[in-house]
Formats: structure tokens, C-alpha cells, sequence
């Protein structure tokens, strides 16, 4: 149950434990090693198991017979960094992203590619059937540990450059982005208010979830109170962002990415934009204005990045709020680099807010979320995809679940790939045409 659609996820003491970690380790060590990799790095979130079912990890790796590079507590995005900057292109992060405290789990890039579907099952098969390598002669591959902070921070102020200082506020939610945000953007030359940014796995203010509306409010309020002109918050493991303007409003992911297209596309005219099925209809025409191509695509940040490969986007995005640059950054989500980039851009204007408000907009659900059983999800959205039938719809698209499009707005039903839930998410120019879609 613990082996999902884009990473390994599980309680920690119930699905989940060090000895799972190790015949991971084994597993994921064997697979390295078939792609001629020698080394792999792993890194870990702020997560109170972490440390332990690192280890573990460590321990499976190098009995594989693969070398082993511990980069510590880091971010995932860093140890994405990793697999570009050392001599491995292969990585483990250690990380419940922003499930419950007592959860914890593995996102995975061997030689290169994040892993997903089959090949995260195929991790499942070889712990099941046994066939796991071991080291020549039994020996153990190399442990080392490394450093990656000062080179990747090093990396984003070389390259982003603000045009005027800021004031900015940002909320980590004690997730593990708050060891390298603020110092991050004091870099860049902003003054920083932190909230929430000493690491506890305990999460004692509020679940480090930026999607959610009611773990920003905390971020809204010092907007209001005191005198920073933009708000970010990031999630548990410092791959996605939010952004919150001076008067309160959440511009949301997809919003985002229309002001990231805008800028990339000066640099990449006529190249795709790609978006998640749960993105705003507004996209699309908005990337086509400023002379992108709009390529909608399913949801994942795996898939995202293997799309993103194949089509040679310069940049994608989902409504999550993971954020992929192809365009000077290596094209995987990073919501501490994407936080950068909005403040290149918003120190443009005087008025940021003015500037992120001024985005199309229409009235919107967030997701919603119909509960089910285990395998009823997928069942569903098969039976709605063959016999539903949507009076009105301009367009049908299957690509993932069911996304209905009309004349003044749309509607969602996918299956979730993590839980057993069917996701809905609703957009309307009215809150009638919203209501009549839902």
C-alpha cells in the first residue's frame, strides 16, 4: 500500500519502518546499478523519523553495493540539485512532503528521471521476488556526506537579481525550507520576516500545506500587520509555493504560472507552456497571447518532469503549486527557487499586488474531495469517462479523469493517485455558470 503513483508513502511504526527503508535501499540500489550507476545521494526533510529511516536507507544502498553521498537535512529541491551537480544521477529523498507528522516516504530519481508507476512497482517486485543485489563479494559500497547548501544557494543569487530590495514575509510551516529560506532571500537582497521557519517535525503552528487556504492565514495576517509587501509560504519539503499579496488575496499556482510564462516566453517564444488538468481556463489563451504554445497535461510531478523532457518545455506547472523551470534552473520543482523568481519579477513594479491581482481570474472551488473506498476511485471516473453525458460542453478531455469544458467555465472529476478520493475542482465567469457546472 505504501508503493504510490509518484513516490513510496506510509505511516512511520505501521507501513512504514526501518526495515521497509532498507529493502528500499536494497531495491532502489539494484535498479542504480542496472543503469551503471555507482553512487546515489539521499537527503532528508525536518521529519522526526527521518534520521532513522535514513539510515536504514543507507544501509540497503550500500549493501546493494552502491556508494552512498548523505547530504543531510535538505530540501527535496536540493537534493534534486544533487543529481545535477555531483558524480551520481541518482537520488533519494527521505520525506513525507506535507502528509501528517507520523507519515514519512522516499521520492526517487534514478539516473536522471523521477520515477513513477511501473518503475516504483518494479522496486515493489524485486523486494517481493528477492532479486536484490548485494555488493561484489559482499563488500558494502562507500559512505560519505556532503554539503550541497553553499553551492546551491551560490547557484540562485549568481543568476537572480532583483531590480529594487524588497520586504517580504515567508512561512515555512516548520517544515525543512525554513533552514534555507530566509537566508536565501536576505542573499537576494530582501528583508525577510520569518514565520514558522525553525524545522520541527512536530508541525506546531499549522500543517506546512500552502494549498490549503486556512494554513496561510497566519502569512495573511502579517501582511497586515506589518510592512512587507509580499507574502511566500512553502510546503514540508520546500517543493512548492505559495504566494499571498499585501491585501490578502491567495494568488494560486496556476495564477502564478501565468506571470512565470509571461517572462519565460520572452525568452522562449513559440515554446510550450505545459499545465495540469486542475489549471484555470485561463491559461491557455494567456500563454497564447504572449506567443507560447498551451499544452494541458495530466497531474504528478512526475509526469510533469517526463513531459517537460519529451517536449523540451521551458517551463510547466500544476496547481499543487509545483513549479518546474527549464529556463536557467535543470526543469525540476522547486518552490524555494520559483519564490526567487517571483521576486525578480515583482520588483519590477512598485506595487506587486497590483501586478499579481491584475491576473485573469474567475470564481473557483478548491479541490473538493469525494471519499471512497480503496479501487472505487478509478472504477468511477471509467464508468463517468463511457456513459456521463454533458449537455453543452465545447470540449471533452480524457487525459486524466474527466475535464469537461464550456463557454464560460469547467469541470473536474480525476481519480487521486495517492488516496482513494475522486478530486473535483470547479470554474465558472459567474457564480451561477459555477454553480449550474458543479
Amino acid at each position: 500500500s505504501i508503493f504510490k503513483a509518484y513516490d513510496i508513502r506510509g505511516i512511520v511504526g505501521k507501513t512504514l519502518d526501518a526495515d521497509v527503508a532498507r529493502q528500499i535501499g536494497r531495491a532502489f540500489g539494484t535498479a542504480a546499478r542496472d543503469k551503471g550507476e555507482r553512487s546515489v545521494a539521499i537527503g532528508r526533510d525536518g521529519r522526526l523519523s527521518g534520521p532513522e529511516l535514513s539510515q536504514a536507507l543507507s544501509d540497503g544502498l550500500r549493501a546493494a553495493g552502491v556508494d552512498v553521498i548523505d547530504l543531510g537535512v535538505v530540501a527535496t529541491p536540493m537534493l534534486y540539485f544533487a543529481t545535477h551537480m555531483l558524480e551520481t544521477r541518482s537520488g533519494i529523498m527521505v520525506t513525507g512532503s506535507h502528509n501528517p507528522p507520523d507519515y514519512n516516504g522516499f521520492k526517487m530519481v534514478l539516473a536522471g528521471e523521477a520515477i513513477y508507476g511501473d518503475a516504483i512497482q518494479a522496486l515493489y517486485q524485486a523486494i517481493v521476488g528477492g532479486k536484490l543485489a548485494e555488493g561484489q563479494g559482499g563488500a558494502v559500497g562507500r559512505f560519505s556526506t556532503h554539503d550541497i547548501r553553499e553551492a546551491y544557494l551560490e547557484r540562485i543569487v549568481g543568476d537572480v537579481k532583483l531590480a529594487r530590495p524588497m520586504k517580504i514575509a515567508i512561512d515555512c510551516g516548520n517544515g525543512v525550507a525554513g533552514a534555507f529560506a530566509g537566508e536565501l532571500y536576505r542573499r537576494m537582497g530582501c528583508e525577510v520576516t520569518e514565520l514558522f521557519c525553525e524545522v520541527d517535525g512536530n508541525f506546531p503552528n499549522h500543517h506546512p500545506d500552502p494549498a490549503h487556504p486556512e494554513n496561510l492565514q497566519d502569512l495573511i495576517r502579517c501582511l497586515q500587520e506589518g510592512d512587507a509587501e509580499i507574502g511566500l509560504a512553502f510546503d514540508g519539503d520546500g517543493d512548492r509555493l505559495g504566494v499571498v499579496t499585501k491585501d490578502g488575496q491567495i494568488i494560486y499556482p496556476d495564477r502564478q504560472l501565468m506571470l512565470f510564462a509571461q517572462d519565460v516566453l520572452t525568452r522562449h517564444p513559440g515554446r510550450e507552456i505545459l499545465y495540469d488538468v486542475k489549471c484555470t481556463r485561463h491559461i491557455a489563451p494567456w500563454v497564447k497571447q504572449h506567443g507560447g504554445v498551451p499544452l494541458m497535461w495530466k497531474t504528478g510531478h512526475s509526469l510533469v518532469k517526463a513531459k517537460l523532457r519529451e517536449t523540451g518545455a521551458p517551463l510547466g506547472g500544476e496547481m499543487s503549486g509545483h513549479v518546474f523551470f527549464k529556463d536557467r534552473w535543470y526543469g525540476f520543482d522547486d518552490g524555494l527557487y520559483a519564490g526567487a523568481r517571483m521576486l525578480e519579477l515583482l520588483s519590477r513594479t512598485d506595487d506587486p499586488s497590483a501586478l499579481l491581482n491584475a491576473l485573469p481570474q474567475s470564481f473557483s472551488t478548491p479541490e473538493l474531495q469525494l471519499k471512497l473506498e480503496e479501487g472505487e476511485n478509478f472504477a468511477l471516473i471509467a464508468r463517468l469517462q463511457k456513459e456521463a453525458s454533458f449537455p453543452g460542453a465545447e470540449q471533452i478531455v480524457t487525459i486524466d479523469g474527466l475535464r469537461v469544458e464550456y463557454a464560460d467555465g469547467f469541470g473536474l472529476a480525476r481519480s487521486s493517485n495517492t488516496t482513494p478520493v475522486v478530486v473535483l475542482r470547479f470554474e465558472g465567469e459567474t457564480d451561477a455558470a459555477l454553480a449550474r457546472i458543479q
